[in-house]
């Protein structure tokens, strides 16, 4: 068995310490690959999106207000950042309440994914919260070669991300 890396200290739900499982993924990093799932039988990969510049938008559940305006903010955005961006978001929503969220929301440009049957992307990108198997909320942009080119992983999970450097860093890329 692999013995998965503990980052303690570093992110906090409610104001309550958790443990983050996996590696804190650093600017310059080679992104590590991962399956979700795109519905409950598709799971898709970081090579589905190769070529692409991504923004990685990770949200514990598109049923919380930050996780809910952080996922409508990318998708208005996402129109103003031409076909060579890709915008995902991922959660451990189960598919089903990502595509109802989306229809409920008029969300059609940012790709939502589903980190729910092995949370193997939250445990690549050091984003899974031992105590409640949520991801914690962070952003992470990868050039069309996957080497990260941003990274911010939020101490707090109700915390907003940094928009606007988000996207400045995005559009360096495009």
């Amino acid at each position: 068995m692999t013995q998965v890396q503990e980052r303690t200290g570093v992110a906090t739900v409610g104001g309550n310490p958790v443990t983050l499982l996996g590696p804190e993924i650093k600017v310059g990093d080679k992104a590590p690959d991962f399956k979700v799932n795109k519905d409950l039988m598709t799971e898709v990969s970081l090579s589905d999106y190769a070529g692409k510049v991504k923004l990685i938008s990770v949200v514990p559940s598109v049923d919380t207000g930050t996780c809910d305006a952080q996922t409508r903010r990318f998708n208005v955005e996402a129109d103003k950042l031409g076909d060579n961006v890709v915008i995902l978001t991922i959660s451990v929503d189960l598919p089903f309440a990502l595509s109802r969220f989306c229809g409920a929301a008029g969300i059609d440009k940012v790709v939502t994914l589903s980190d729910y049957k092995s949370r193997a992307f939250g445990q690549a990108y050091g984003v899974l919260i031992k105590e409640i198997q949520l991801d914690q909320r962070a952003i992470f942009i990868l050039d069309e070669n996957n080497t990260v080119r941003y990274v911010e992983y939020l101490m707090e999970m109700k915390e907003h991300p940094n928009y606007d450097a988000a996207l400045d860093a995005l559009k360096e890329l495009v």
